[in-house]
């Protein structure tokens, strides 16, 4: 009998895709893949999961994938993508190819709401009923948590393309194809890239023109403090978690520009409320596996096993 605790997830970045095989939070197994065409990146995954079904075997899976995401269950494009930057992938059956090879209970969510999930479960969100989890990386997104489940709607958070207030001075003018400056053509690596002309890693510290960057990184915290309220915001992704500078320095502007309007904001330090996840670069595939777990035990509930 497969255990029930072994769940595979997947979860699928811009940049690579990642296959776990965990039981909790331990993962068992791994493979990772570049993100290039669906055909090849989902193939290589499918062929993954079709070699632990035959030799280990899984009871759920868990997809998290990068979006946007059709997430209705009642839409004929149900876990498909929808218009994306990243190139080839508008359109793909990501759930038709990856659900189908399951043969087991499975569920697909964004790559930062099962982040959101896996850490609130496991990690800095642990006996909180509100999270949100950003990451700063190839693109820029946020996943929201209330009550211990991901946040949908008509779709579901689409952070990294708000539009916000600039900085004095800054001339930079974005880099997304589709609003230009709202905070993914701000904060993410290409737009890093284009505004430094090098890759962020790169980026002297002492840059003068990161004080831009922090602007437009407190402008969103900001935001998603009034808007969400949440009882903690995580960051995470390469930039998030490699620059910590970053969060130091755009603290001072969160505080200089919400003037003491909100209770719960410190005036200090940002630990309690706005840090790095607790899990690292876990926190993605481990968000997937996250997904396998919650949708086995609301099949149970659904049963009365609980």
């Amino acid at each position: 009998m497969v255990p029930m605790k072994t769940i595979a997830g997947i979860e699928l970045g811009g940049t690579k895709a990642l296959a776990v095989l965990a039981r909790g939070s331990e993962i068992l197994a791994s493979a990772r893949f570049a993100t290039t065409t669906p055909n090849e990146t989902l193939g290589a995954l499918v062929d993954t999961l079709e070699g632990w079904k035959r030799r280990e075997g899984f009871a759920a899976l868990g997809i998290a994938s990068f979006g946007p995401l059709r997430l209705d269950p009642g839409a004929t494009d149900f876990g498909t993508m929808l218009a994306t930057p990243k190139a080839g992938w508008s359109g793909a059956d990501i759930a038709g190819a990856l659900g189908a090879v399951a043969d087991c209970p499975w569920r697909i969510d964004t790559d930062v709401n099962a982040a959101a999930l896996a850490e609130w479960r496991w990690g800095a969100g642990q006996g909180l009923d509100s999270l949100c989890y950003l990451t700063l990386g190839t693109g820029v997104g946020g996943g929201l948590l209330l009550g211990g489940r991901p946040v949908h709607g008509a779709l579901h958070p689409e952070i990294g393309h708000l539009r916000l207030r600039r900085a004095n001075g800054d001339e930079f003018s974005g880099s997304c194809p589709f609003h230009g400056d709202c905070i993914e053509g701000l904060l993410s690596g290409p737009a890093l890239q284009a505004r430094f002309g090098r890759a962020g890693e790169e980026i002297r510290a002492d840059d003068p023109r990161w004080s831009f960057v922090a602007h437009d990184l407190a402008q969103l915290i900001g935001a998603l403090l009034l808007v969400t309220s949440p009882q903690k915001i995580l960051i995470g992704g390469g930039i998030g978690m490699g620059r910590s500078f970053l969060l130091e320095r755009a603290w001072q502007h969160v505080v200089a520009d919400l003037a003491g309007y909100l209770p719960f904001v410190p005036g200090d330090a940002a630990e309690d409320l706005v840090t790095l996840p607790a899990l690292g670069d876990r926190a993605g595939p481990l968000g997937a596996v996250a997904l396998g777990e919650a949708v086995l035990i609301d099949a149970r509930t659904k049963e009365g096993k609980f």
